[in-house]
């Protein structure tokens, strides 16, 4: 009992310094994360920024909170911040040799907040992968494929590489490209093609619908119609029309062609 005595008054202040270290860095892990839902909100009222910067700011706000959280909890176990500070301050430059990828990604996310190829919810396609953006962070860009799988790709190769953005402009141009056969008239596929154009109501009169003979192929007739849209109509209305103008065809009696095989059995 006299030992326990002994050490109480020993104990007694690191368990109190302990309580209040986990009670700050539960405030504080509470607090960043209403700061970044604040600053989100916040920007989500402002049309000046869009949510891209938004997102981007609340990531930021919630990191610079949980440093000063942490700087705080070590504050309480007498940890000298000033001289923990310099100490770091003179292993920057061994970290940042250690750290040179991912200080790549945070340099390269922050050229991708400031110059914006692409934003939250643009649809794009990055090293061949195409999907829309979901996150993009001081490490990554995040994207979600017509599949819904998640693709993570790092900052440093999101901005180092060729980016098709094809949200990038209100409207789009979409090439249909049809097969018909030899035989068949141009002219009357060509119509057909016109007149379901005319009836979708996603079709964009200006510019108008173009279909044109591109190629005249070994089996087959190639036309291939440029027809504008908006951008979120894009592949709804391609499925759409492709659909159509089969059924439209099939109607109008143009053949699609198709290869033919003939299999030639010698006499025995």
């Amino acid at each position: 009992m006299e030992q326990l005595n002994h050490y109480i008054p020993i104990m007694l202040p690191m368990a109190i310094s302990c309580a209040k270290a986990l009670a700050v860095l539960v405030a504080g892990y509470f607090v960043a994360k209403a700061a970044k839902r604040w600053v989100r909100w916040l920007v989500a009222k402002t049309d000046q920024i869009d949510d891209t910067l938004g997102h981007f700011f609340a990531n930021m706000v919630g990191y610079v909170i949980l440093i000063i959280t942490l700087l705080t909890v070590l504050q309480l176990f007498g940890v000298q911040v000033a001289s923990l500070l310099a100490i770091l301050g003179a292993a920057t430059l061994a970290i940042a040799l250690a750290l040179q990828g991912t200080l790549t990604n945070v340099a390269a996310g922050v050229m991708l907040v400031i110059f914006r190829p692409f934003k939250l919810g643009d649809w794009v396609a990055i090293e061949e992968t195409y999907g829309k953006v979901t996150d993009l962070n001081l490490f990554f860009t995040e994207i979600t494929t017509l599949k819904n799988v998640q693709v993570i790709i790092p900052n440093s190769t999101a901005w180092g590489t060729v980016v098709s953005n094809f949200s990038g402009h209100a409207r789009h141009c979409l090439n249909l490209e049809l097969n018909i056969h030899y035989k068949d008239d141009v002219d009357k596929a060509m119509a057909i093609i016109q007149e379901i154009a005319d009836a979708e109501e996603r079709v964009l009169e200006d510019p108008a619908v173009k279909t044109k003979l591109t190629n005249i192929g070994e089996y087959s007739l190639e036309l291939t119609s440029y027809i504008w849209c908006k951008s979120e109509d894009y592949w709804e209305l391609q499925f759409d029309l492709l659909k159509d103008v089969k059924k439209g065809f099939e109607n109008g009696g143009i053949r699609i062609p198709y290869p033919h095989a003939v299999e030639i059995k010698a006499e025995e």
